[in-house]
């Protein structure tokens, strides 16, 4: 069957306890897509727990547990449709692991909702947020100003947090003017689906208007084709299904593929069998979908998390070092040669070595402040040596900017993010 509408994935992002699983939840059970059995089950079940209002992140929560058994392919997203899209909507929730599951959720969104709640206004990994958003090349950012109902429903407080976040969002290079901020409340469903009565001062558009509004993705099906692999099922009469984004290019049955790096490093071939996207065997998929597919001659022991499905003809490179611009955001000392720490690039996690530290530079005109600096610090943007201290794909931003992002993780933290601007290919 042919997709009606084109897919446009958002991903909500914010503080632990900004209320984005409510919204989530709330928009989904406004859009008739809970039953009121349902709805009154989980409000019982938040009672019981002590947690009078969390009935609608609980609503996020079933679908975890629903994720978690494997039951579905698309399984980390539930689908909503709009007048223009076939939205599938990515709430990035836990907290210790939050920012992994933000990362991949970041790298395969077109738009985000960032999630700030108006009694504590911007939070210490507000700014974090914003910078992975940027760096993962999420360009349409909306602000959503949740929980007024904890201040009253008060337009100078709306203002006051709009303020502090214009600020952040005007240091990481994004235009306040072009901005959407949606004053609401999640729990109350106050412009989430239905217009606000509380609120007869906000005359902006709702969560779910807010949809619509964003403006279509930018398609990258004329690049090779580039699937990272999100998680592997499997699912029974089908066998081994690797699940993700198609980031680029068009997928095809029948299609000749190589998954890289695969466990030795040199990637296993195999032939495309069947893709399917929300329960449906389609021929093709194109970039932005997210699929389930089966591969003949690729079983369970040669593909895992962080590989990547490509065209045979056009392979991903596979990286001995390279070369990139980076951002430090949050390192609790300095940044030196010789510090290994985690790369999350595409859906891959693997631990790089910094080899040299070309230069300290401009973020905004990118011109040099320092040669070869000593170290970097927080707010510093520079050019940096990489080594992979593992297998890793990765392509070069001019090439294939979709396949280029990394963050970069240590002890919990986000220290900085960046893009990959050279490559020294391995020899196999």
């Amino acid at each position: 069957m042919a997709k009606e509408k084109p897919n446009m994935n958002i991903v909500f992002v914010g503080h632990v306890d900004a209320g984005k699983s409510t919204i989530v939840g709330r928009l989904m059970y406004d859009s008739g897509m809970i039953p009121q059995q349902e709805m009154e089950k989980l409000k019982a079940e938040a009672q019981k727990y002590g947690k009078v209002g969390f009935e609608f992140a609980y609503i996020m929560d079933e679908i975890k547990q629903e994720r978690e058994r494997g039951v579905t392919i698309d399984l980390s997203y539930k689908k909503i449709m709009t007048d223009k899209f076939q939205v599938t909507i990515i709430d990035a929730p836990g907290h210790r692991d939050f920012v992994k599951n933000m990362i991949t959720g970041a790298s395969q969104a077109d738009a985000a909702f960032l999630v700030i709640s108006a009694p504590s206004g911007v939070e210490a990994q507000t700014t974090e947020h914003l910078w992975l958003l940027r760096t993962m090349g999420v360009k349409n950012i909306t602000v959503a100003i949740n929980k007024m109902d904890d201040v009253g429903y008060k337009e100078e407080k709306f203002s006051k947090v709009k303020e502090e976040v214009s600020k952040l969002l005007k240091g990481v290079g994004i235009d306040t003017e072009k901005t959407t901020f949606i004053a609401c409340a999640g729990l109350k469903g106050d412009n989430i689906i239905k217009k606000s009565e509380n609120m007869p001062w906000y005359k902006g558009p709702t969560i779910r208007e807010q949809f619509d509004l964003f403006p279509k993705p930018e398609l990258p099906t004329n690049l090779p084709m580039r699937m990272p692999v999100q998680d592997v099922y499997e699912i029974t009469g089908i066998g081994t299904v690797p699940v993700g984004k198609i980031e680029t290019g068009i997928m095809k049955k029948g299609q000749k593929v190589v998954v890289l790096p695969g466990r030795t490093g040199k990637g296993v071939e195999g032939e495309l069998k069947t893709i399917e996207m929300h329960h449906e065997q389609l021929d093709e998929a194109t970039a932005g979908d997210n699929v389930g597919i089966n591969i003949r001659g690729v079983g369970k022991k040669d593909i895992a998390r962080g590989d990547v499905v490509c065209e045979a003809s056009k392979p991903i490179p596979v990286v001995e070092e390279f070369i990139a611009t980076i951002a430090v955001i949050n390192h609790p000392t300095v940044l030196a040669k010789g510090y290994t720490p985690v790369f999350h690039v595409h859906t891959a996690q693997v631990p790089c070595q910094f080899t040299e530290l070309i230069a300290q530079i401009d973020a905004r005109t990118g011109q040099v402040i320092k040669e070869n600096p000593d170290f970097l610090k927080n707010g510093d943007s520079a050019r940096v040596r990489i080594r992979p201290q593992g297998n890793l794909c990765l392509e070069v931003q001019k090439d294939n900017p979709y396949m280029s992002r990394f963050a970069v993780r240590d002890a919990g933290a986000t220290v900085a993010a960046g893009m990959c601007t050279e490559i020294t290919k391995r020899k196999n």
